[in-house]
C-alpha cells in the first residue's frame, strides 16, 4: 500500500507519495497564501490529485498534517486560533472525496521518525521540534499518544519558571518555548539578535552575549528534557526543527548539561539524536499515520 501525506504550513504546502517502507516516490510543494482560504484548499486538492496520478486510488491512504489540535477522530483540526481561517472544523475527507486522517504537525514529525526515521526501532520516544515555537510528540508502546483533546506532547508548553510574568499561548508562565523558541530570540538577547541563526553565527565568532544567551537556552532545554525523562522514561529523544540543525553547537553543550541534570540510574543514559527527516517530515509523518490507521481498518 502507498500513502499521500500533505503538510499544511503557513508559507508552503508540501506533499509526498510514499511506499509503506517510507521510500518517497514523489514530492511536491505549492504556496499556501494563508489569507486566501479558497486558494490553499484548492492547492491541497491539486496536490492530492497530482500525487495520485498513475496510481490506483483505492490503494492510496491520505494523511494531512496541520498546525492546531486534531479532533478525537483525527478527521479535522478543531482548534487553530488566529491562523489559517477556515481550517477549524473543516472535514478533509468530504473535500478530498477520500478518507483522510488529520493530525497536528508536531505529531506528524514524530510519526515520520517513528515509522521511517531515527525512531523506527524504538517503541517509547519523545520528540521535540525546535523552531519558531517548540512542539512535540510522545510515542508509548509503539502508539502515538494523543491524550484528551489530542493535545498530548506539547512539550514546548511546560513551565521552567512559574514566577515568570510572561505567559505563552497556553497561558503557561516561563515555558520551554519562551526559553529556546525562535519567537523570543530578540527578547532573550536584549534586542541584539532577531533569529537563532544570527545568534549562532555570533556564537561562532566569540560574541560573549551570544554565547551567554545560547548556553542559557540550552541549559533550560536540558532541564526540560530531564524532566520529561523522569515522567515518561523514553528509550530515545529526537530533536527536530530548524534549531536542531545547529548540529554540534546544540548537541555538544546539551550533552554537558544532560550530564549534570539527568538522573543516571544504573549507568543508563537516554540517547538524544537529531531527526532523520527535515523539510518533508510533516508530510512523511502524515503519510505514515494514514498507513497505520488504514491498516487497522483492513
Amino acid at each position: 500500500m502507498k500513502a499521500i501525506g500533505i503538510d499544511l504550513g503557513g508559507t508552503t504546502i508540501k506533499g509526498v507519495l510514499v511506499e509503506n517502507n517510507g521510500h518517497i516516490l514523489k514530492a511536491m510543494q505549492m504556496q499556501t497564501n494563508e489569507k486566501d482560504e479558497k486558494h490553499w484548499k484548492k492547492n491541497i486538492k491539486t496536490l492530492v490529485q497530482t500525487l495520485k496520478e498513475n496510481h490506483e486510488p483505492s490503494e492510496i491512504a491520505v494523511g494531512l498534517s496541520a498546525p492546531g489540535l486534531a479532533g478525537s477522530n483525527n478527521d479535522r483540526i478543531v482548534l487553530m486560533p488566529g491562523r489559517l481561517n477556515g481550517l477549524e472544523q473543516f472535514v478533509w475527507s468530504d473535500f478530498l472525496a477520500t478518507p483522510t486522517w488529520v493530525l497536528n504537525d508536531a505529531h506528524a514529525a514524530m510519526m515520520a521518525e517513528s515509522a521511517f526515521g531515527a525512531g523506527r526501532r524504538f517503541s517509547n520516544i519523545v520528540m521535540l521540534t525546535l523552531g519558531t515555537g517548540v512542539g512535540g510528540g510522545v510515542m508509548i508502546n509503539g502508539e502515538l499518544h494523543q491524550g484528551l483533546l489530542n493535545r498530548a506532547g506539547h512539550a514546548g508548553h511546560i513551565s521552567l519558571n512559574a514566577d515568570s510574568d510572561a505567559r505563552d499561548i497556553t497561558n503557561i508562565p516561563g515555558s520551554l518555548e519562551e526559553a529556546i523558541g525562535d519567537c523570543t530570540i530578540k527578547q532573550r538577547s536584549f534586542g541584539k539578535f532577531t533569529s537563532t541563526s544570527d545568534l549562532l553565527l555570533a556564537v561562532k565568532n566569540g560574541d560573549q552575549l551570544a554565547i551567554y544567551t545560547w548556553l542559557h537556552s540550552v541549559k533550560k532545554l536540558a532541564v526540560a528534557l530531564c524532566s520529561l525523562i523522569n515522567i515518561l522514561s523514553p528509550e530515545l529523544i529526537i530533536l527536530g526543527g530548524g534549531i536542531s540543525r545547529a548540529g554540534k553547537d546544540l548537541f555538544d553543550p546539551l550533552a554537558e548539561f544532560m550530564d549534570i541534570f539527568e538522573w543516571q540510574h544504573s549507568d543508563t543514559r537516554t540517547p538524544i539524536v537529531p531527526a532523520a527527516f527535515d523539510e518533508y517530515s510533516g508530510a512523511v509523518g502524515a503519510a505514515g499515520f494514514a498507513l497505520k490507521k488504514s491498516s487497522k481498518k483492513l
